[in-house]
């Protein structure tokens, strides 16, 4: 017996001496530009000084709050039925997989599109609240829908069916429930789609009225605990929210904020803020203001559509810029029309360079390629260094696409992963640019 003990012994040491040795056969892969280039936001901010007059401050703000509450004072949705329906056209089966890596059935867009229940497309046209950090989904569902989970670029964590997120006490414009009514169909902002019915409040319109006629706060800081001044946990904070303005003293701000009552009525609480974390203004382009935002911008890692309340490229742009005044649309494709906008397409990698050096403005310029967009913030060592919030470098060997995952965060060239085995070439930044665009107040 005690030989059948020692040969268990002898395999489970076994055992555990391959594991180890298969671990530390697997090595981290190193970045180039994560070695050389400097990853220190105040590096790129030591020369910024933009002074912007109290006036243009006012007309920026005034700009910004009438984006940001224009779905209050809609009367009917701003999409067109058609236009709701583009989910359905999109993907099909035979291209499309679920949460099990496997193919879709047709049933499953039978029951998304039969819960969707668009004969009540434009029936409720009712205003309301996000109660707390909420995913907009294109389909009424938490389900994945993915592309083929074996190519690279693919699978986790694109999930076509996550459009974006809304921060805690979002306006919104409520067109209709779902089926079951487990889901309503909203507009906010920048983005439409679907999210839960519980986590919304109906309100009427002097409570709207009221609301965005307040003086607004302007959120500062990530994810700080925000509580009422009973004691209760509301929801976190997220560069991009606005509050409004109740009272203040020399230290703190008390905001309204709002909770859940009952069928789906709210119930209006005050939370109190210290002055460290919010701004009763936009921020100006100050070396001291863009340090700090984008030091709480980059605590996030990425996340496609803003799923696990992280940030993808444009959501980071977005939210990054709303503290300063600036309205960015959601998806890169329209974010690279913002502004006075330059052409990139035809040109050779060098032109590209020589132009951008020329034209672009640090901080307040975007650069752009089909899928992807990203801050210019100047040079380094004559290099164009960007900011961007990226899942990583495409690579290919022997015809096969794969990827080097970053999925933060970071400064880099716009050859970023040149120097990495397998580089994919013809998938690199800088030779697909199509545009930049240089920001500016009117927007």
């Amino acid at each position: 017996m005690k030989y059948f003990f020692v040969l268990i012994l002898v395999v489970l040491f076994s055992a555990c001496s391959i594991n180890k040795a298969q671990m530390k056969e697997k090595k981290v892969v190193e970045i180039d530009d994560l070695k050389y280039i400097p990853q220190s936001i105040s590096f790129y901010t030591q020369n910024v000084d933009i002074n912007i007059s109290e006036d243009e401050i006012a007309k920026i703000q005034s700009n910004y709050e009438r984006r940001y509450f224009r779905v209050w004072n809609m009367d009917e949705p701003s999409e067109s039925l058609e236009n709701v329906k583009w989910p359905f056209r999109s993907f099909r089966v035979g291209k499309s997989y679920g949460e099990n890596l496997q193919p879709l059935e047709q049933s499953f867009f039978d029951e998304m599109y039969e819960n969707s229940n668009f004969d009540n497309y434009a029936s409720l046209n009712k205003k309301a609240l996000t109660l707390q950090h909420v995913n907009i989904r294109v389909m009424p569902t938490l389900k994945p829908l993915t592309k083929d989970p074996t190519i690279a670029g693919e699978g986790f964590p694109f999930d076509y069916l996550q459009n974006s997120t809304l921060e805690a006490n979002k306006p919104i414009f409520v067109s209709h429930y779902s089926k079951d009514r487990e889901w309503v169909y909203v507009f906010s902002s920048f983005a439409s789609g679907w999210i839960k019915s519980n986590e919304i409040v109906f309100l009427d319109k002097k409570y709207t009225d009221a609301w965005q006629e307040a003086k607004q706060l302007f959120i500062t800081k990530e994810n700080i605990s925000i509580f009422s001044n009973e004691g209760d946990f509301l929801f976190k904070s997220k560069i991009g929210m606005m509050l409004a303005i109740v009272d203040k003293n020399e230290s703190d701000y008390t905001v309204l904020t709002v909770a859940a009552y009952k069928n789906s009525k709210p119930m209006f609480l005050k939370a109190t803020l210290s002055k460290d974390v919010v701004s009763e203004n936009i921020l100006t382009f100050s070396k001291e203001n863009i340090d700090h935002i984008i030091s709480e911008i980059s605590l996030s890692n990425y996340g496609w559509g803003g799923m696990y309340n992280q940030r993808d490229c444009s959501s980071m742009l977005r939210d990054l810029f709303s503290v300063f005044g600036v309205w960015l649309p959601r998806n890169s494709s329209q974010q690279s029309r913002m502004g006075t906008i330059i052409s990139l397409e035809n040109l050779e990698d060098e032109e590209k360079i020589k132009l951008i050096k020329e034209k672009a403005i640090p901080f307040q310029t975007l650069l752009y390629k089909k899928g992807h967009i990203v801050l210019y913030v100047g040079t380094y060592n004559g290099e164009i260094i960007i900011f961007h919030n990226t899942w990583g470098i495409k690579t290919k060997k022997d015809g096969v696409a794969g990827r080097v995952v970053i999925g933060r965060s970071i400064f880099s060239s716009l050859r970023l992963g040149k120097n990495q085995e397998n580089y994919d070439e013809e998938s690199e930044i800088l030779r697909n640019l199509k545009s930049m665009n240089i920001l500016t107040s009117k927007n």
